[in-house]
């Protein structure tokens, strides 16, 4: 009874003030409705509500108290991450792709069906490499609470945008009415002052975007400069004496590859989006050392990272241990050349960029930096690599996927651009129907 008044409550007061600042709404999980049904539409109003949903003919599977802590805390994490815990027999036709539609909110979605485990979510959010990767790692997790906090707690680290605004920061049936009703009132009388104080949050954080990726943009003009002159140093003529297929294929997938990084650059609006332009970098000097051991007859590389202290000398050829200044020794990808100098004990040759206090390597420039090392190294390598770090130490952090895109998980880089929605913002049904393809 009292939650229906709740519930009354939330209607009647703060829905009107939605249509100018998006509505507080009372965060309820799903576990708690004596009589849910596990019609997709119910799911996703309660989603909207609360991140967690427990059906209750899945009750057995997450109790009230656990899918409690779950949405704390992913709430507190203010992230659009959606977790669904459902009975074996519901219907998985479409179902990744209803749910979204019938939700609206951009946003990454696990769903727990009996005891299988999966999960989509929108590119703008997550990339779908990065999805598959999570999903893989909590295969094995054990029971549903278990699982389902290391999914969130692994996607925490890698989910861009925030949480809608729909979820109340004090979320169950012990929401005070009267509390309720004051709040609704000052909604309606403040609610268009709030509404202007979140448009200048919104274009503070987007100049601070672009200032962001206009600092990248010199980075990554001058990778693509370093890439295009070696394409000028190969000096490959497609019908030179002794020029092949497979080396003809080599040289096409390295112009394809220099293309496709100027493309994204010019292309790129925000610091994630520089993710695919170092990707399609070194996708294209990988197929420029195949096409150098073709034709010197020397077997073909391995595909392996590339330099960790410097991209721009290309793939490595082995790992060495380092050490970086007050951190713990790590095995990092090296040159031939970086090898060599550590071996006899000296520094490698490190890529230093601009910052307010000077050139300083990469790794301790700010987190900014970490798109552009997620698409040489992938999200999978980073944490090993940067560990102790300031960089590490900031891409570690639940707040930075929201400024800087997906972080760690991310195995195979983002693509450049997207709906034009970002985490959290509510898109309805205009959303990309193949990043929720497919059912269990």
């Amino acid at each position: 009874m009292r939650l229906a008044l709740v519930r009354m409550l939330v209607r009647v007061l703060i829905v009107p003030v939605a249509a100018v600042m998006a509505a507080l709404s009372v965060g309820v999980w799903g576990a708690s409705e004596a009589h849910a049904a596990t019609d997709v539409t119910e799911i996703a109003e309660a989603l909207r509500e609360s991140p967690v949903y427990v059906d209750p003919a899945a009750s057995d599977q997450l109790s009230d108290a656990d899918a409690e802590a779950l949405a704390d805390k992913i709430e507190d994490a203010d992230k659009p991450i959606f977790v669904a815990v459902l009975p074996a027999d519901q219907p998985t036709t479409e179902i990744f792709r209803d749910l979204r539609t019938e939700t609206g909110v951009t946003g990454l979605y696990g769903i727990r069906l009996g005891d299988r485990f999966d999960a989509r979510a929108d590119s703008s959010v997550m990339s779908r490499q990065a999805v598959s990767n999570l999903v893989a790692a909590v295969q094995d997790a054990g029971d549903a609470k278990a699982q389902l906090n290391d999914f969130v707690d692994d996607a925490l680290r890698n989910t861009g945008g925030a949480a809608p605004s729909g979820w109340s920061e004090g979320s169950g049936d012990g929401v005070p009415v009267g509390g309720l009703i004051a709040t609704g009132a000052v909604l309606a009388v403040g609610g268009a002052g709030v509404y202007a104080l979140s448009r200048r949050n919104r274009r503070r954080h987007e100049e601070e975007q672009r200032a962001a990726l206009e600092k990248l943009r010199v980075v990554v003009d001058e990778d693509i400069t370093a890439f295009g002159e070696e394409l000028d140093r190969l000096d490959f003529h497609p019908g030179e004496p002794g020029a092949d297929d497979a080396m003809r294929a080599d040289y096409e997938r390295a112009l394809d590859a220099y293309d496709r990084s100027k493309t994204f650059m010019a292309d790129a609006r925000r610091p994630e989006d520089v993710r695919a332009v170092t990707q399609a970098v070194e996708d294209g000097r990988f197929a420029l050392a195949q096409l150098a051991a073709r034709r010197e007859g020397r077997p073909l590389p391995d595909r392996r990272p590339p330099c960790f202290f410097d991209p721009r000398h290309g793939p490595s050829v082995a790992d060495a241990a380092w050490t970086p200044l007050g951190g713990a020794t790590r095995e990092v990808p090296v040159c031939a050349a970086d090898q060599a100098r550590l071996a006899d004990g000296l520094e490698p040759v490190v890529r230093e960029v601009e910052t307010e206090g000077g050139r300083r390597p990469y790794w301790e420039a700010g987190p900014a930096y970490g798109p552009w090392a997620g698409g040489y190294f992938g999200g999978g390598m980073l944490p090993g690599l940067l560990v102790g770090t300031m960089l590490g130490s900031m891409m570690a952090t639940p707040a930075y996927a929201a400024d800087y895109g997906a972080g760690y998980g991310d195995f195979g880089g983002g693509g450049v651009g997207g709906g034009g929605y970002e985490g959290g913002d509510v898109s309805g049904a205009d959303f990309n129907s193949d990043d929720f393809g497919g059912g269990f």
